[in-house]
C-alpha cells in the first residue's frame, strides 16, 4: 500500500492528497518565494503530478514567472503549490499546508545564490545555488 499524504489551505477551502514517500523536500531561497509568502524561506516537497489530486475547493493561480505558476487559496490567501515547466511531470507542495509537516524534514536548500545574509537555517544540509531539476 502506498502511503497517501493530505493537506489544505488555513481556512480548509483547499485540501489536496498525494501518494508516496515524503522527500525531495528543498528550502528554497529565492526572491519571487519570499515576495509571494510574506516569509523568509519557503519549504517545498516535489512530488509526481500522477499522484496528486485536489480534493475540495479551486485554486486560484498567480504566474509568478515565464516559467512557473502558483496556486494558492482564494479565501484566505494560503499558498499551496506550484508548478513549473521546468519539471512538468511533478508539482511542488508547501510543507506548511500538509497536515503533518513534522514528518517531512528539508533534504537541502536551493536558490541560495537568493539567500538572505543573516539567515542561517539547517546549516548542515546541501545547497544549490540555484535548482537541480
Amino acid at each position: 500500500m502506498r502511503d497517501i499524504n493530505t493537506g489544505g489551505c488555513h481556512c480548509g477551502h483547499l485540501r489536496y492528497q498525494f501518494s508516496g514517500p515524503l522527500h525531495d523536500i528543498a528550502h528554497c531561497h529565492c526572491s519571487i518565494c519570499r515576495r509571494v509568502s510574506g516569509g523568509i524561506v519557503t519549504t517545498w516537497i516535489t512530488v509526481p503530478a500522477a499522484t496528486f489530486e485536489w480534493k475540495g475547493g479551486t485554486p486560484a493561480r498567480y504566474d509568478s514567472s515565464e516559467h512557473c505558476a502558483r496556486y494558492f487559496c482564494p479565501t484566505c490567501g494560503a499558498q499551496v503549490a506550484l508548478i513549473t515547466q521546468l519539471s512538468p511531470d511533478s508539482i511542488d507542495l508547501t510543507i506548511a499546508t500538509l497536515d503533518h509537516p513534522e514528518n517531512a524534514p528539508a533534504d537541502r536548500h536551493i536558490w541560495t545564490d537568493s539567500r538572505l545574509p543573516w539567515l542561517h537555517l539547517d546549516e548542515h544540509l546541501p545547497s544549490e545555488a540555484e535548482e537541480n531539476f
